[in-house]
């Protein structure tokens, strides 16, 4: 009886650390992506904003003004 109880136990306490093994994985893969945003958003930052200046400047003709009244 003493042996199942020693064999279960260690089962569970190996499935305990699969979790643990799981949960360093997922952040390590999180941790991975957020790298990979980063680095796009400085590489394509400068690229981006000069698109939304140019988009912004083309439209200001265009935006209606406050009428007086």
């Amino acid at each position: 009886m003493i042996e199942y109880l020693t064999i279960l136990l260690a089962g569970h306490k190996a499935k305990m650390d699969e979790r643990g093994a799981s949960a360093v994985e997922y952040g390590l893969l999180v941790a991975g992506i957020a790298a990979v945003i980063v680095v796009a958003v400085i590489a394509l930052g400068g690229q981006i904003k000069g698109a939304f200046e140019g988009t912004s400047t083309n439209l200001q003709p265009v935006a209606p003004t406050k009428s007086a009244g």
